[in-house]
């Protein structure tokens, strides 16, 4: 069961009381919930959500503005203890006296841990428990304890082990991961031209690839998480970069064409590995590539993108290899009907 669908059943059950009032909803996911509250201001930061939202005409935003004030906030919880605080700690910045506070999550994203240790702080005043997951809600109390100022500021970014800007939340946001280690040890002057960079984080792989390629006269940073990308902006000064929060496999072939591609996709999304995500990813570069084009991938050994590759790209070769990590290049996009061809041999 999906957060969205144990609030709407607390609501529904009638447990869980909102107050009357603008609603905010942080993390919030198209569904049964927001078609109980149609006119609730959304936070997503995630772009093919926020899309989804956008596109059912709810009141949404990618960051809400400082200032912001509800009679209730809704927090949605992510797989980051520290983001998840974090966000509690705003929820609560943004309510009056009184206001109310709702946390929804599953116990896979450790709401029974996190819930418990925000009691310790702020004892709740209602819970809901439904199909592994819980809702907990509480009003906001005149004095706020010295923990939330804690927790907000755990969570605001810094400089990580490698001096980018990272927060809770983030990819790898310790340091740079082992596969965008990898692949960027593959990259000095192999790129030239305009590059594009997809699924770029908090920048830092796109940071080497310009550092170690004079040659590249435009790159292209497209990432899916504002807040990554506000990150990214900070972290990449160069002046040949350009910043798109866009869904990269959403990417459409136009009249922008790439001489290169640089990849490092996520392979899950939640707990599960989804390999379709960067079989999308390598779609999307085949379309946005010049027919001369080259992908450079880095990917973990298992996963299955040979397939994928033999059908967008004409001469796929592995150029690295180490521990649980590959490095693929990949030439010469193939159109879309020689595409289907190659897909459908068996």
């Amino acid at each position: 069961m999906t957060n969205r669908d144990r609030l709407a059943l607390a609501v529904e059950s009638g447990s869980l009381v909102l107050p009357d009032g603008d609603l905010v909803v942080l993390r919030a996911e198209p569904g049964l919930f927001l078609d109980l509250v149609p006119d609730a201001i959304c936070e997503q930061a995630f772009r093919p959500t926020f899309d989804t939202l956008a596109r059912a005409n709810r009141r949404v935003e990618a960051r809400l503005p400082d200032g912001t004030r509800a009679a209730a906030v809704v927090v949605n919880l992510s797989r980051s203890r520290a983001e998840n605080l974090g966000a509690i700690a705003r929820g609560l910045g943004m309510l009056a006296d009184g206001g109310r506070l709702v946390i929804a999550g599953s116990k896979a994203d450790g709401v029974d841990s996190l819930t418990r240790q925000v009691g310790n702080a702020l004892p709740a005043d209602g819970s809901f428990v439904k199909s592994h997951g819980r809702v907990v809600w509480l009003d906001r109390p005149a004095l706020l304890p010295d923990a939330v100022a804690e927790w907000s500021a755990a969570a605001q970014p810094r400089p990580n082990d490698d001096g980018f800007l990272t927060a809770p939340g983030m990819f790898s946001p310790e340091h740079a991961d082992p596969g965008s280690r990898r692949l960027a040890a593959e990259l000095p002057g192999r790129l030239s031209g305009r590059v594009a960079d997809l699924g770029a984080g908090w920048g830092w792989l796109a940071a080497q690839a310009l550092s170690s390629n004079p040659g590249v006269t435009e790159l292209d940073l497209y990432e899916a998480d504002a807040l990554a990308l506000d990150a990214a902006r900070a972290n990449v000064r160069d002046p040949r970069a350009r910043f798109h929060w866009s869904d990269a496999t959403s990417l459409a072939a136009g009249t922008t064409r790439y001489d290169a591609v640089i990849a490092n996709p996520p392979f899950h999304h939640g707990r599960a590995a989804e390999p379709d995500i960067g079989a999308a990813f390598i779609a999307a570069a085949a379309r946005i590539l010049k027919p001369s084009g080259t992908l450079h991938l880095v990917a973990n050994r298992q996963l299955p993108y040979e397939a994928p590759l033999a059908a967008a790209f004409r001469q796929v070769e592995k150029i690295g290899e180490s521990g649980i990590y590959k490095v693929i290049r990949a030439d010469r996009p193939a159109s879309p009907r020689s595409a289907s061809g190659r897909s459908a041999r068996p």
